[in-house]
């Protein structure tokens, strides 16, 4: 079994501000300053909530100008949903054990 990871994307995903810069960042890549145009955070706070995301590796940037412009990651999105999945599967899997043993 692996180690718990703080820095892992359930964890980052654990603060309500992140999840909502997720969500904004699912409709369409941002800058920092549009997305605190649309959260009731400061820019630094946008900024801080951006590096967490980026160290689980949910969400990567690229320099446009003088901005950096955020957008999801595809590979970390899909780790967290592959998890997701295996755990939905062995949910499926025991539900049927047990149905099957009072028959």
């Amino acid at each position: 079994m692996e180690t718990y990871q703080a820095d892992d994307g359930w964890d980052a995903l654990g603060d309500p501000t992140r999840r909502a810069i997720v969500a904004c960042l699912a409709e369409r890549p941002r800058a920092v300053g549009e997305l605190a145009e649309v959260l009731p955070i400061s820019r630094p706070a946008v900024s801080q909530h951006l590096k967490v995301l980026k160290e689980a590796g949910l969400v990567t940037d690229r320099a446009a100008g003088t901005r950096r412009v955020y957008r999801l990651n595809p590979a970390g999105v899909a780790a967290l949903r592959d998890q997701l999945d295996t755990y939905w599967s062995r949910a499926l899997d025991n539900f049927k054990d047990i149905a099957e043993e009072k028959e």
